[in-house]
């Protein structure tokens, strides 16, 4: 019975995963950052959701890549 479970995802998988949330993070922290008012300057209009946007595409890219065996 020591049969050895496999994960759903490979560790480059879940080393992207972790990537992309600190990348969303990071995005979300630099909308808040705007010192314009109701967040309507260059940090919270354009910067963070670029950076958000790459976030979310790299977590995308993490999910569909298939795992080497």
């Amino acid at each position: 019975m020591s049969e050895k479970k496999k994960l759903a995802f490979g560790k480059s998988n879940y080393v992207l995963m972790i990537a992309g949330i600190l990348t969303l993070i990071i995005g979300f922290i630099i909308m808040t950052l705007d010192s314009e008012q109701y967040g309507f300057g260059f940090l919270g209009l354009t910067l963070g959701p670029i950076i958000v946007f790459i976030g979310f595409i790299i977590e995308i890219f993490a999910i569909l890549k298939k795992p080497k065996q």
